[in-house]
């Protein structure tokens, strides 16, 4: 059988929305990829967040194709775009949507997506197996676990789903399946890194940040679960033969230090040559000893969640961290020379006007070469959006809310949280310091690509203030 994969993605002007920090590879669809190839299936992956793909080239590759699978994260008016184009080209074809909306809201998905025919539930490698089981005839709906599906005019639910317990036994991505697509891009169009590919080496996290959208406030049995050292090293050395740099997409790929130091140890005896930006890294798993591993294997950019600079909003968060912890780790990844990258999140229920300039000062008193500021949103799944439902402040079918007075989940219109956040980015961006010492390290790394880019950054953050006043 031949499988068409889709990543839909949102337009504007004819380019992508791009998403922060940087586009990747679609790596659930090159997961389900690889396990379809290793069965003998072929497959095909169009990906619209990065490829400009008209309806013709849809409808070829619809006509050798005899099934099409669709991920999405959230907006699924594009996926239903996507499959109703697809039905008009191919009535009886069957659509597979997957992805992060499905996992939590399975049913919805379908009721959403009117032409899709089957909704997976959380991990879909051994899932789409079973799909294919049903497809051959040899095994019902009703009898495949993660799914819901429809049945003539009713929507129904089959076995639970399986968590996979040995992420090692999984095929590593098909990445050759997206070789003609280009990732690394920022969103202001700055390539963070050249030829870059990513890697996952977990699933889940170990810890509970309230505004952390959790797949085990939804499927039973869910967990963070670790591949292996050696796994993971054997895909890097894999990846070594085409690529230049790896984006490693971890909520907290240094959550087990251990494992951390044993992989850094094997790309250093690997002699592996690639750049790596670790996407995610908590201030608490920093040490000297692990960071200049992690320099010496190739480790140039890391991106921290710092999300505020108050104790108590920190605390509100459950980050359990401390300020202190934060200005020591920031310190160190900037003596390691690391490209220091940082998210805030502003506009905490709880959280003051005060709180907010302390948040956008407390930025601007650490090294940080990059920080992205954004709206804190009740995401579906995360403890604060359990907290919500329950409170019925917020619907049960509500992906994604944003904490505002209008939605009695804070103390600031969403207008006066984006009055902050343009605030916030000028505030950072625009200081004299910041922007002599960003064209030294500039001239350091022997880089200015990120000096040119970040000058048209700043035009976009001061057309934003304009607009705003």
């Amino acid at each position: 059988m031949k499988f068409l994969l889709i990543r839909p993605a949102a337009r504007f002007q004819g380019k992508p929305i791009i998403s922060f920090p940087m586009t990747h590879p679609p790596l659930g669809l090159l997961y389900i990829g690889a396990m379809l190839e290793q069965e003998g299936h072929k497959v095909e992956i169009l990906d619209y967040l990065v490829e400009d793909i008209k309806r013709e080239k849809l409808e070829n590759s619809l006509k050798s194709s005899d099934a099409v699978g669709i991920t999405f994260i959230d907006n699924f008016l594009l996926a239903a775009d996507i499959s109703k184009i697809i039905k008009e080209l191919n009535p009886k074809i069957p659509i597979i949507v997957g992805g992060p909306y499905c996992t939590f809201l399975p049913k919805q998905a379908l009721v959403n997506i009117p032409n899709a025919d089957i909704s997976v539930i959380g991990e879909g490698e051994y899932v789409i197996l079973e799909i294919i089981n049903f497809l051959n005839g040899t095994k019902k709906l009703s009898d495949v676990h993660g799914i819901y599906y429809r049945d003539k005019n009713l929507i129904k639910s089959a076995k639970p789903p399986h968590i996979i317990d040995n992420l090692d036994s999984l095929p590593f991505p098909a990445r050759h399946l997206v070789e003609k697509c280009e990732y690394g891009i920022s969103p202001w169009h700055y390539r963070i890194m050249k030829n870059v590919t990513a890697l996952i080496s977990s699933r889940g996290c170990p810890f509970n940040c309230r505004f952390c959208s959790k797949y085990g406030n939804s499927i039973k049995g869910w967990r963070f679960r670790m591949r292996s050292a050696e796994n993971v090293v054997n895909e890097i050395l894999e990846i070594n033969k085409k690529y230049h740099s790896i984006a490693i997409v971890d909520d907290n790929f240094l959550a087990d230090k251990k494992r951390a130091h044993k992989i850094f140890d094997m790309i250093l005896e690997s002699n592996i040559d690639m750049e790596f930006f670790i996407e995610g890294a908590r201030v608490d798993t920093a040490d000297k000893k692990l960071y200049m591993k992690m320099k010496k294997a190739g480790v140039k950019t890391i991106l921290y969640g710092l999300e505020s600079g108050n104790q108590e909003i920190l605390d509100f968060y459950n980050k359990n961290i401390t300020l202190d912890q934060i200005r020591k780790t920031i310190k160190l990844a900037r003596k390691m020379n690391f490209f220091v990258y940082t998210s805030f999140i502003i506009g905490a229920p709880i959280e003051t006007k005060k709180q907010i300039e302390n948040t956008i000062n407390f930025a601007c008193s650490l090294p940080i070469d990059l920080a992205n500021f954004g709206i804190l949103t009740y995401l579906i799944g995360s403890s604060l959006w359990v907290e919500a439902v329950k409170n019925k402040q917020i619907s049960p079918y509500q992906y994604a809310v944003v904490a505002e007075k209008g939605n009695n989940l804070g103390d600031f219109s969403k207008d006066e949280l984006i009055n902050y956040i343009i605030n916030a980015y000028r505030t950072f961006y625009f200081r004299p310091n910041y922007i002599i010492a960003q064209i030294y390290r500039s001239i350091l790394r022997n880089d200015i690509r990120l000096l040119l880019n970040g000058m048209k950054y700043l035009t976009i953050i001061n057309k934003w203030g304009k607009k705003s006043n």
